[in-house]
């Protein structure tokens, strides 16, 4: 918060509601970031996984897209999350 201007520009997501909505396409297997969004405007279900109300603003498509680029370009933390999921499941 501290790195962000309180009165210029957009206001910032929470990276965390970034990786769950990244991490819904992956899981149902959503590879654009456009179907993410209106699936989430429509979804309850997703929206309480986020943490969002009915009347919360949700991140659009390109925020969500240069947060994926920018943030998880490099890394399988998606994968790597999925996998300790399931082991957790599975004991």
């Amino acid at each position: 918060q501290a790195l962000y201007c309180a009165d210029n520009g957009r206001p910032a997501f929470d990276p965390v509601l970034l990786f769950k909505m990244l991490f819904i396409g992956y899981l149902f297997g959503i590879r654009s970031e456009r179907q993410i969004v209106r699936e989430i405007e429509v979804n309850v279900a997703y929206r309480w996984f986020l943490g969002l109300r009915l009347t919360d603003k949700i991140p659009d498509a390109s925020t969500l897209s240069q947060n994926r680029r920018r943030r998880f370009a490099s890394t399988d933390i998606e994968q790597t999350i999925f996998d300790t999921i399931v082991e957790q499941a599975i004991g």
